[in-house]
């Protein structure tokens, strides 16, 4: 029975064979090897079943059989045993002297051989060799070449000791293997293998010439690759591979030098910008011995380009070539007798470019300049051996020339020299040119400074910054003028430009030198805000208090100019609210804008973090609270509530306010000039100088909205432990009036925020700096009472009637939400505020703050992915169909998808889960669409609002692969008569434009038509929009744009003529663009 089986199984094997002989070969082939895995054949038995097919007279007959065997051996190789790899392989090599139509089938096989593990010792060399005899492999085709490449690198990987064995012969070999290669497939495993051949130390022997020879014929790469390529080689890979194998080894410097300054002498520009990377890749491994023949060649043709070349791409690869070779000369080793070439080199510099610099016209300054920067960069002794010749004659130019363009133009240089100096870190006495010249380089940079020039003092601003960088260089007298310098500039200089550079420059020194700055700088700018207080309110004042606050608040780079700076900031924002309402205001925000400037330059410092949060927090607070109070005294409040008399705080404003965490007697104060009195940031107003106006400015909307990211920020990199510290104090002063932790806790009256009465609207307003604290908490601090801040602050959302006090109880209430546990209690308060939503969206008064609340509760809970956010976002859509809240709730979508800037975003811990937005598309815009087509034509705008808003925040490449069923959708909202849906819509088009310009290319008629008609638009905004889209449409395939050519451009010239200058701007670029459509070489 097991004879009968085996004879039934020697039958379907003969079956196969045959069939495989006709012509068959995927199915026999699979079904073959899938009987050798089950053991129904061996591959003894196939090669006897192949017999009679390859013994037949017919070379494809045999070159089937072949093929069969060599696809069974690819699937079952590891199934093989030494004797039987060895049988296979002797077998295959003498079938490498059959037919040419045999070969291919039979290198198939080897490439299956050549990746089996038990391959005896020996064999490698033996393919290898009958290889090298027998087959010319440049007369197969690309794929049996590809073939022959993957059977050296599989020999190289597993057999590398026994190929080194053949010495330079295996190189020799695969030299005529690769002569002549042209497919691009093929070259990037070829050029692998000659990086492997170098990096690996296989034999050269007298073979590198020709190794050189067979690679470097493809320098420099010209290939396009052909459209739809689905192999995806692009040029920019055989270039980065040709360039590892020419850049692999010294021994091709005697080659290839020549030929890269052959090609850099090139009329193409591709070809030159390869050359000048391949030598700057050269150059990491070269030394002095392979440069030294080339030298004098290959500066001529640097400098050559560097002077004439129109190209900035060139100039700039030519100055990184030179840096290369410079810092190539200045690693070699010198033996005794040797010459040094780096000297000489650098001589030939100095002299080809010295003279330029001095020349009248000044039209070679620069090239030469960039010269000399680029070889002065390379190492320190090639910046010490040119600057001793450079700087000196840089600054007698510039004493020489008078006018500030080329005194500019010399300090730019002298400045590129200056910069350098940076890299090599501290001023060295012995060596440094720069040390022995520092009188006249800061007398040049000082007087730049005071030059009426802008550009030149901005040049000199950047010098004075790297000077002051350069440890050792400046004398404590140079510093003492280096700040008064920065100080006349940031506030009486009239140019912005010079006056923020001046800033920022500060801000970069004061690091450096921090007690310079916070003795001789912070003085004077407090100086100046409190000297101008009494006198006549003007522009002018306000221009300069405003510059005081900056220069403040740019100067704040290191803790314990912080500790100056703050106080000062602070006792400026109480002291404003002494002058006109809105002049108040405006220095309000102004000093608010300048505090949150500072609390992001402390947010890496942990001491400066906690320092500025202990001195900011409790000040602003107590101040707002204060205003609040006395709001409510102007408004009404009974009599006989007068004031208890204010006086000074009873602390120094440096320390903590008391309660703020600070363990035992309160620590000395290290403030200058303080002595540990007490200070005027913390005084309060006296009863007697209360008014009706005093405090109000600060209760304002734009007031309280500066404060917010000021007390975020402080707030959101501290410390667990110490933000738990400070929650302590916040919350009670919200939810049961505890002020004591406040600089001054004597207050007219009880703080009751969420207590009822009109008298108390005041105090409502503050919630907005509650949000700020609490909602920028770390999730992982745990807030007090937070049940009951949650339900207080749901009540204040749904039944204030001040639309900035509800939003801002809304918003914090969302905040929390989102950061909540999961678990009962957050259930129970959501379906608190979904009790408290529904009413009020059904009806009554407040139906738009029940919406306001909607949409940052459902935000909140979309971010982290609550299984309540898709009932909420029902319900929103639902309300796309209300006519009255229709259009608000359109535009929550907007809300819903795109950046918070004060809440509910990463930057205050917010729990964001990744992909929100697509998650939210791909359940939510179905909805969208289905709403759409069956709403009313009075609602039917604000499905489409909708829509564009969720596609209008959507990743881009999302977006294109929903755009085929979503663009008549999009193209339909272009029509709609609401501006937002048209700006929405615009911008979201745009890109959509660049990223799929095939499938925008359907729709080109209507495209044309809406963008042309939406230039004409009564909003400044949307016409400029639908200009970048006309813009925009130029890259769609010109043969489609042709046709509309005439008549865009016909239709662009009437904005050319638009009243706004930013209109008439996009008008000339599109336009400009449409010209061009159809010109050769677009």
């Amino acid at each position: 029975m097991a004879a009968a089986a085996g004879g039934a199984g020697a039958e379907r094997l003969g079956g196969l064979v045959r069939d495989a002989a006709g012509g068959q070969q995927d199915g026999p082939a699979a079904e073959v090897a899938a009987g050798v895995k089950d053991g129904s054949w061996t591959v003894l038995q196939l090669v006897e079943a192949l017999g009679s097919c390859l013994e037949n007279a017919d070379p494809r007959t045999r070159a089937r059989g072949i093929q069969l065997l060599s696809q069974v051996l690819l699937e079952c190789r590891s199934l093989l045993q030494e004797k039987e790899v060895l049988h296979l392989v002797l077998f295959y090599e003498n079938r490498l002297q059959d037919h040419h139509l045999v070969i291919p089938s039979v290198l198939q096989g080897l490439r299956a051989l050549s990746m089996c593990e038990v391959l005896a010792p020996g064999l490698a060399v033996s393919v290898l060799k009958a290889i090298f005899q027998e087959v010319h492999v440049q007369s197969l085709l690309q794929l049996d070449r590809h073939t022959v490449y993957s059977i050296i690198t599989n020999f190289m990987v597993t057999r590398e000791e026994e190929l080194k064995g053949l010495g330079a012969d295996f190189t020799f070999g695969f030299i005529q293997v690769m002569d002549g290669e042209k497919d691009p497939r093929n070259l990037l495993v070829a050029f692998q293998i000659v990086r492997d051949l170098i990096a690996k130390n296989y034999a050269l022997g007298p073979f590198v010439e020709e190794l050189f020879e067979v690679t470097s014929c493809y320098f420099p790469i010209d290939f396009t690759p052909p459209p739809n390529d689905p192999h995806g080689i692009q040029r920019e890979d055989l270039i980065l591979s040709l360039r590892a194998v020419l850049a692999s080894t010294p021994q091709f410097a005697e080659f290839l030098l020549p030929l890269l300054i052959e090609k850099m002498d090139s009329d193409l520009q591709s070809a030159k910008l390869d050359s000048l990377q391949t030598l700057t890749a050269c150059c990491a491994i070269y030394g002095q011995k392979e440069l030294q023949e080339f030298l004098p060649s290959l500066w001529s043709s640097l400098r050559r380009e560097v002077f004439q070349t129109a190209s900035e791409k060139v100039e700039a690869e030519c100055l990184t070539a030179l840096h290369a070779l410079s810092a190539c000369l200045s690693r070699s080793v010198l033996s005794s007798d040797a010459e040094d070439l780096l000297d000489s080199f650098l001589s030939s510099i100095l002299q080809d470019c010295r003279h330029h610099l001095c020349e009248p016209d000044m039209k070679l300054v620069w090239p030469s300049a960039k010269l000399l920067q680029a070889a002065a960069g390379a190492s320190l002794r090639t910046y010490h051996r040119l600057t001793h010749s450079v700087l000196p004659l840089l600054l007698e130019q510039y004493t020489k020339h008078s006018q500030s363009s080329q005194r500019r133009t010399i300090l730019e240089m002298l400045l590129g020299f200056l910069e350098l100096q940076q890299k090599w870190g501290r001023v060295e006495e012995d060596e440094s040119a720069l040390l022995s010249l520092r009188a006249p380089v800061c007398s040049v940079v000082f007087s730049a400074l005071t030059d009426p020039s802008v550009q030149l003092q901005l040049v000199g601003i950047r010098a004075l910054t790297v000077l002051g960088s350069l440890q050792g260089f400046l004398s404590p007298s140079d510093l003492e003028l280096v700040v008064d310098h920065l100080i006349r500039l940031a506030l009486h200089e009239e140019d912005s430009q010079s006056s923020e550079a001046a800033m920022e420059a500060a801000g970069s020194l004061a690091p450096i030198y921090p007690e310079v700055f916070s003795g001789r700088m912070v003085p004077r700018l407090g100086e100046e805000l409190r000297s101008e207080r009494d006198e006549e309110r003007s522009l002018d004042l306000r221009s300069l208090r405003q510059r005081c606050l900056q220069a403040l608040a740019a100067v704040s780079t290191h803790t314990s100019i912080v500790r100056e700076t703050v106080p000062v900031l602070l006792q400026h924002l109480r002291q404003v609210q002494k002058g006109s309402e809105a002049g108040s205001a405006r220095e309000v925000v102004s000093a608010c804008q300048s505090l949150h400037r500072v609390a992001l330059q402390c947010q890496q410092d942990a001491e400066g973090c906690w320092y500025f949060h202990q001195a900011a927090v409790p000040c602003l607070l107590a101040t707002a609270v204060l205003a609040a109070m006395q709001g409510r005294r102007g408004a009404g409040a009974p009599a006989g509530t007068a004031a208890a008399p204010w006086g000074p705080a009873e602390r120094c404003c440096c320390r903590p306010p008391a309660g703020a965490g600070t363990a035992g007697p309160a620590a000395p104060c290290q403030r200058q000039s303080c002595g540990g009195q007490r200070h005027v940031p913390f005084l309060l107003p006296s009863a007697e100088s209360a008014h009706p106006l005093l405090g109000k400015a600060l209760l304002e909307e734009d007031v309280l909205a500066a404060m917010v990211p000021v007390i975020s920020a402080a707030t959101t990199h501290l410390s667990p432990e110490l933000a738990a510290q400070s929650v302590s104090h916040v919350v009670p002063l919200f939810l049961d009036g505890e002020v004591s932790f406040l600089p001054q806790n004597s207050f007219p009256c009880s703080f009751q925020p969420f207590a009822e009465g009109e008298c108390l609207e005041a105090q409502r307003r503050l919630v907005a700096l509650l949000m700020a604290f609490v909602c920028s908490l770390p999730r992982n601090v745990a807030i007090p009472q937070q049940e009951r801040l949650l339900r207080e602050l749901l009540a204040l959302s749904c039944s204030c009637n001040c639309p900035f006090t509800a939003t801002t109880a809304a918003k914090c209430f969302a905040g929390l939400v989102n950061k909540h546990p999961a678990g009962q209690q957050l259930d129970e308060i959501l379906q608190l505020a979904v009790n408290r939503m529904e009413p009020g969206l059904a009806e009554g008064p407040r139906r738009v703050q029940a919406l306001t609340l909607l949409l940052w509760v459902t935000k909140a809970l979309v971010l982290r992915y609550h299984p309540l956010s898709s009932h909420l976002t029902d319900k929103l859509l639902g309300l796309l169909g209300d006519v009255e809240l229709g259009p608000a709730a359109a535009d929550g979508f907007s809300l819903l998808m795109a950046e918070s800037p004060d809440v509910l975003h990463k930057g205050c811990h917010a729990d964001v889960r990744i992909m929100f937005r697509q998650r939210f598309f791909t359940d939510n815009v179905p909805k969208l669409v289905q709403g759409f087509h069956g709403a009313g034509p009075d609602v039917k705008a604000n499905y489409l609002k909708g829509l564009s808003h969720v596609l209008n925040h959507l990743p881009k490449p999302v977006l294109v692969t929903e755009l085929p069923t979503l663009l008549s959708l999009l193209l339909e909202a272009l029509s709609c008569s609401d501006r937002v849906v048209q700006l929405s819509t615009l911008s979201c088009l745009q890109p959509l434009l660049l990223e799929a310009p095939q499938i925008m290319s359907l729709h080109v008629d209507t495209l044309v038509t809406k963008f042309l008609s939406l230039t004409s638009s009564p909003a400044m905004a949307v016409r400029i929009a639908a200009l970048r889209c006309a813009h925009a449409l130029t890259s769609l395939p010109t043969i489609v744009l042709l046709p509309y050519k005439a008549r865009v451009i016909r239709a662009l010239a009437k904005p050319l003529d638009d009243k706004k200058r930013l209109v008439r701007k996009e008008a000339v670029a599109a336009r400009g663009e449409w010209f061009l459509v159809g010109s050769p070489g677009r």
